[in-house]
C-alpha cells in the first residue's frame, strides 16, 4: 500500500497544498512505498505564523512545567521506540538494532533537556556597586528551525527540537524527504505529551522549504546537519539573513593505529566504526592510518576475514548486521567512488560492488569494501564517501600520522589506538579535530556533553546538545538594578564605575 505523508502543522497532520510531491522507497526492495508532500514557501509561512502566535505563552511557562512535557514525551517515545525503529528500517534501511540504538541516543538528549530548570539558572551578584545588584538570565530566541539529514531520521531531530522547546522556543522541523515518517510520529508524540499546538511543526520539503526557512524573517535560529557544501550554504545564507546558525557538515574521520596497539581490539573497532549503518554516518571511520608497514599488513590481514563474515541483509532480518544504502542514487555514488579508487591505483582488497541478495534483487545493497595503499592525493581519501568503504593509509611514523589528520579539510572526529598514555595525551592535545577518541572508535559525546567538529565539519560557534545546545537556543541578558535607598550621587558624566 502506498502511503501519503503531508505535514504536521498546528498540532495535527495536514495534507500538502503545493501540488508537489516526492517519492519514498524501501531501500531493501527498491520499491516505492509512499509519497511525501514538498512544501511551498506559503506552507512554511503558515507554520511560522502559528509558532509566532504560540511561543510567547510557552516561553512564559515555568521551566519546570516545560520540563514535565519533555519528560512525558520521553516516556511515550520510549514506549513506542519499536514502532519508531520500524519506520526507520522501512524508509532508511538500517538494521533494527542500529535503528533502536540511534533512537536511544536521541532520547538521552531528551532526558538531558528535561533538566532545563537547572540548565537555565542564571547568576546573581549583590552589591556590584553601592546599592546595585546584577544578575544574568538566558531567554528563548523565539521561533527556531532544524534541517535534518536522512541518515538519522529520529536521532538528529531529537538532538534539536526537545532542547530548543525546553528552552522556551517554538520549533519548525524540516526533515529529510527520503525518510519522513519517524519525524512525523515524533511530532504526534510531542502533542500527546501535552505540548501546545503551534510550538512544534514538521514541514516536509526540498530546497524550496530550506530556502524559505533561511530567508524567513520570523525564524531566529537554524540548526542543520548534512554535507559540507550544503552546510556552508545554509550557514552563509542564514547568517546573511541575520539568523543564528549552527551547521554541521561532512567528515573524513581517521583512526590512527600505533605499533603498540591491541591489534584485535583495533580491528574489531574498525569493523564496527567503518561499516555500521553501512557507513552512512558522519562519525564513521573511513580512514585507518596504520603507522608502519608491519602494522598495516597485520591490520589488513586481520580485517579481511572479519569483513567477509559481515551479514548484509534487509533491516527487518534480525540476523542482518548491515542493511542497504538509502537510495539508488546514493548507491551509484558510492559505487563510483570505488571505481575511482581502483582507477587511481589503490589496492582493492575487498570489493563490495555487485552484491545481490536472493529475493531482494532490486534493493540498494552493497557489501563492505576495503582499500589498501591509499594516498592523500586520491579522491577516495580527500572526499566523504558516506558508504561501507574503508581506506588504509600507511604512515611511516607517528608524526606523519598526526600531520595527515591535521592537514585534512574535515575535522569532525578522530581516534587513536595505543597502549602508550604519553602518545595518547599528545595526540588529544595536538590534533585539530572537534571530537577525539582514545581507544574509542566513534567518540560521539554523551548527551550532557556537546557534539561538534572543527574546520569544514562545523560552521558556527556552537555544537549541538549539551550546554552548547542550551547556549545556542537561548540568548544572554544581564540586568543591573538599583532601588531608591536615599543615596544621591548627583550627575556624573564619566564612565560608570561600580567598584
Amino acid at each position: 500500500m502506498i502511503k501519503s505523508i503531508g505535514h504536521f502543522i498546528g498540532g495535527a497532520r495536514v495534507g500538502g497544498t503545493s501540488g508537489r510531491t516526492g517519492d519514498i522507497f524501501n531501500p531493501a526492495t527498491g520499491e516505492k512505498s509512499g509519497t511525501v508532500a514538498l512544501a511551498s514557501a506559503a506552507e512554511l509561512n503558515k507554520a511560522v505564523e502559528l509558532a509566532q502566535a504560540a511561543w510567547p505563552a510557552w516561553a512564559a511557562t515555568p521551566p519546570l512545567r516545560r520540563a514535565r512535557v519533555i519528560t512525558r514525551f520521553r516516556e511515550i517515545a520510549e514506549a513506542r521506540k519499536d514502532e519508531l525503529a520500524k519506520l526507520i528500517v522501512d524508509e532508511h534501511g538500517k538494521v533494527m538494532s542500529d535503528a533502536l540504538g540511534s533512537i536511544q541516543r536521541g532520547l538521552e538528549v531528551v532526558e538531558f533537556a528535561s533538566g532545563i530548570p537547572h540548565l537555565l539558572r542564571g547568576d546573581y551578584t549583590e552589591q556590584v556597586g553601592p546599592a546595585i545588584d546584577s544578575y544574568s538570565t538566558r531567554q528563548a530566541l523565539g521561533v527556531c528551525a532544524g534541517i535534518t539529514p536522512f541518515n538519522f531520521p529520529a536521532m538528529v531531530p531529537l538532538w534539536m527540537f526537545p532542547l530548543a522547546i525546553a528552552c522556551g522556543n517554538a520549533f519548525i522541523l524540516k526533515p529529510s524527504e527520503r525518510d519522513p515518517s519517524a519525524p512525523m510520529l515524533l511530532a504526534e508524540i510531542m502533542k500527546a505529551a501535552g505540548l501546545p499546538d503551534g510550538i512544534l511543526s514538521v514541514v516536509n520539503g526540498d530546497k524550496v522549504a530550506v530556502d524559505a526557512i533561511l530567508n524567513h524573517p520570523g525564524i531566529a535560529a537554524v540548526s542543520f546537519v548534512g554535507s559540507t557544501p550544503i552546510a556552508h550554504y545554509v550557514y552563509s545564507t542564514g547568517c546573511a539573513a541575520g539568523k543564528r546558525v549552527q551547521a554541521l557538515g561532512g567528515a573524513k574521520n581517521h583512526m590512527v593505529v600505533l605499533p603498540d596497539a591491541d591489534l584485535e581490539m583495533a580491528t574489531d573497532a574498525l569493523v564496527g566504526a567503518a561499516y555500521g549503518s553501512a557507513g552512512e554516518r558522519c562519525m564513521a571511520v573511513s580512514v585507518a592510518v596504520a603507522v608502519g608497514d608491519k602494522v598495516a599488513d597485520s591490520l589488513v590481514k586481520s580485517l579481511k576475514p572479519k569483513l567477509e563474515r559481515i551479514k548484509v541483509g534487509p533491516g527487518a532480518d534480525p540476523q542482518a548486521e548491515m542493511g542497504p544504502l538509502v537510495t539508488k542514487q546514493h548507491y551509484e555514488k558510492v559505487k563510483d567512488y570505488i571505481d575511482t579508487g581502483v582507477t587511481e591505483g589503490a589496492e582493492l582488497v575487498i570489493d563490495g560492488r555487485g552484491l545481490k541478495l536472493q529475493g531482494y534483487e532490486g534493493g540498494y545493497f552493497m557489501g563492505p569494501s576495503l582499500f589498501d595503499r591509499v594516498t592523500k592525493s586520491m579522491r577516495i581519501y580527500k572526499e566523504e564517501i558516506f558508504g561501507p568503504v574503508l581506506s588504509v593509509v600507511r604512515a611511516k611514523d607517528y608524526e606523519q600520522a598526526v600531520a595527515l589528520v591535521n592537514e585534512h579539510e574535515y575535522g569532525n572526529g578522530t581516534a587513536i589506538f595505543t597502549r602508550d598514555g604519553d602518545a595518547a595525551r599528545d595526540f588529544a592535545s595536538r590534533i585539530n579535530i572537534g571530537m577525539v577518541g582514545i581507544n574509542v572508535p566513534i567518540p560521539v559525546p554523551v548527551a550532557y556533553h556537546s557534539f561538534g567538529g572543527w574546520k569544514r565539519s562545523l560552521f558556527g560557534d556552537h555544537g549541538t546538545h549539551g550546554m552548547e545546545g542550551v547556549r545556542f537556543y537561548t540568548r544572554l541578558k544581564t540586568v543591573t538594578s538599583r532601588w531608591p535607598t536615599g543615596i544621591r550621587s548627583g550627575v556624573d558624566l564619566s564612565f560608570p564605575m561600580m567598584g
